[in-house]
């Protein structure tokens, strides 16, 4: 695994503390949030009452995807039972429908909420051969990398939609 970024690197100090930090999208005096607005995006590959599959706007890799509750929760221990019950088969559907779409060694799955209040979570899947990337510097080569086409991004989203459909 490797940064890519060529040496010597810098170290820099943190910045200096936010307290108290600015609301997320989805928090009162945040923005909007925008997974809760799943039904009007084109985006949305697949989904049941508790979770919706979306295509990401822009990536490098392709068959990234990114997972959002339909419940407007933050956190893991914020979803209702049903919700914490169908996590891991969701997942499982979806790392197989990534897998299978061939030249992907591996799945990960990466959650932040930086940005947003809303509870989602991301596959990002590595390619094969593409030992350099492995490990958690996979969004650092994410973001590094130039995106896919958006018609690239399209067709794997339609691969991906007709994986989930038939698991």
């Amino acid at each position: 695994m490797s940064l890519p970024y060529a040496e010597p690197l810098t170290l820099r100090e943190p910045a200096d503390l936010v307290v108290p930090e600015p609301p997320r999208r989805g928090e009162p005096g945040g923005g909007r949030c925008g997974a809760c607005d799943w039904s009007d995006r084109a985006d949305v590959l697949w989904s049941d009452e508790h979770w919706h599959l979306h295509n990401p706007g822009s990536t490098s890799l392709r068959g990234a995807v990114w997972l959002a509750s339909a419940e407007h929760v933050d956190s893991f221990s914020d979803l209702s039972p049903e919700g914490q019950a169908g996590f891991g088969v969701v997942c499982a559907k979806v790392d197989r429908a990534l897998l299978g779409l061939g030249d992907v060694a591996r799945v990960h799955l990466y959650r932040w909420g930086d940005g947003g209040s809303h509870f989602h979570v991301w596959f990002l899947p590595r390619p094969l051969g593409r030992l350099d990337m492995a490990g958690h510097l996979l969004p650092v080569w994410e973001d590094a990398m130039e995106p896919l086409p958006r018609e690239e991004i399209a067709r794997t989203g339609e691969r991906i939609r007709t994986a989930m459909a038939a698991a």
